[in-house]
């Protein structure tokens, strides 16, 4: 295959097009949905089954499937009409309906879907012979398999369904600490209540980092904590489900800060308004555990457009961040640094952006954090005084405190 992509930088949605044209991106027996095509990034959807599995595990030398013949249990029928049902805990490898056959000079990368993560469902690529998770090498060709893991909600799934994304990239697109001060400073990348956040405030180390919203009228909701006997979740269904069914209210201490609970997931605020102009895109990248023993454990992707509003400086939109205490209690206060944004340069800024019409962005003008499959009732949304969402949309990412693989 002839290498028709140059420079450096991430693919936008006009570049995606053009591979799955190509034949770099293909789809077993079906046609990639245009709407599948975001901004920087494509959905990829699953399977016709889903493997049981006993473990989880990387190929090593071996392909995925000769991982899953040893390896699996048994296989979930997924092309009914109500699809199947993955119980919590459980790990399923699922093969995907897309397959790549990437030139040398391209990588890709994936991560879970916003709607996926505010699930608490875990999920990661996987890839014949390949070294890492969500990493896909330069030159792979093959199938890709999406290892899911339901943590808090045993949860329904179908053919087709999305539940991660893929993005495409050449060259060395990465900024470095004085690149994101300088892009800051031309354009806001963080801000407070509508204002940019003063350059001598931004936390930058291989990233800009971002703090937790706790603040709000004393009883009033901060956060979500997912309930430990909840039904099952139609992750097929967009507002179908009660929220009170699946989540308690979180609400803050004396002092903005909240304690939590070991093996407890929670749904929470940032403190900052995030906005990822048009020429760049960005992820949450791994919290280094020495600063307060917080890692995040599934990153997310923020597209260009991204809070972004070019009329306005310090628009910017928060994002909802997901957040598990494993074996001990631990406190988080007001402002606490726990997520880190990592930036990238686009090969060219692409020809539709986050949260414009027409493309189903899910959270468009909320400031609630929780995911697309439930149903909100006025004024159940939570209270975040310091944080102006100036109608974008929200974006997540997990947290792991214990810092852990």
């Amino acid at each position: 295959m002839v290498d028709l992509w140059t420079g450096n930088g991430v693919l936008p949605n006009q570049h995606i097009e053009k591979a799955i044209s190509e034949g770099v991106i293909i789809a077993s027996g079906d046609d990639i949905p245009a709407a599948n095509v975001q901004p920087a990034s494509l959905d990829l959807r699953l399977g016709d089954v889903a493997h049981r599995m006993q473990c989880s595990f990387l190929p090593g030398p071996h392909t995925v499937e000769e991982r899953i013949r040893e390896l699996g249990k048994y296989e979930i029928d997924l092309t009914g009409e109500d699809g199947a049902v993955l119980e919590v805990g459980l790990p399923y490898v699922i093969p995907l309906m897309e397959r790549l056959h990437l030139p040398q000079g391209m990588r890709a990368r994936a991560n879970p879907k916003s709607s996926t993560g505010r699930a608490d469902v875990f999920t990661r690529v996987i890839t014949d012979r390949g070294p890492r998770f969500d990493d896909i090498q330069p030159g792979y060709t093959g199938r890709l398999y999406l290892e899911v893991v339901p943590l808090s909600f045993s949860v329904r799934v179908r053919r087709g369904l999305t539940l991660n994304q893929l993005r495409l990239s050449v060259g060395d697109a990465a900024l470095s600490d004085a690149d994101i001060r300088r892009e800051h400073a031309d354009s806001p990348l963080l801000s407070v209540a509508g204002k940019p956040v003063s350059p001598k405030k931004l936390h930058l180390s291989s990233g800009l980092f971002l703090g937790l919203n706790l603040r709000g009228p004393k009883g009033k909701g901060v956060g979500w904590q997912a309930r430990s006997s909840a039904p099952l979740l139609d992750l097929n269904r967009a507002g179908g489900s009660d929220p009170h069914l699946f989540w308690d209210k979180v609400t803050r201490e004396a002092g903005d800060r909240i304690v939590l609970q070991p093996k407890s997931f929670y749904l929470l605020m940032s403190h900052e308004a995030v906005t990822i102009p048009p020429h760049l895109a960005s992820e949450m990248a791994a919290y280094d555990p020495t600063s307060g023993e917080l890692r995040t454990h599934y990153a997310g992707f923020f597209d260009p457009g991204f809070g972004y509003n070019p009329e306005q400086r310090g628009a910017g939109s928060t994002a909802a961040l997901e957040v598990r205490a494993h074996d001990v209690a631990f406190m988080i206060e007001h402002g606490q640094p726990v997520c880190k944004l990592t930036f990238e340069r686009m090969v060219e800024q692409p020809t539709m952006l986050y949260g414009e019409r027409g493309l189903g962005s899910n959270y468009q003008g909320q400031t609630e954090t929780l995911g697309k499959h439930f149903k909100m009732d006025k004024g159940e949304t939570l209270s975040a005084p310091a944080v102006t969402d100036h109608g974008m949309d929200l974006a997540s990412v997990q947290l792991d405190f214990t810092g852990e693989e």
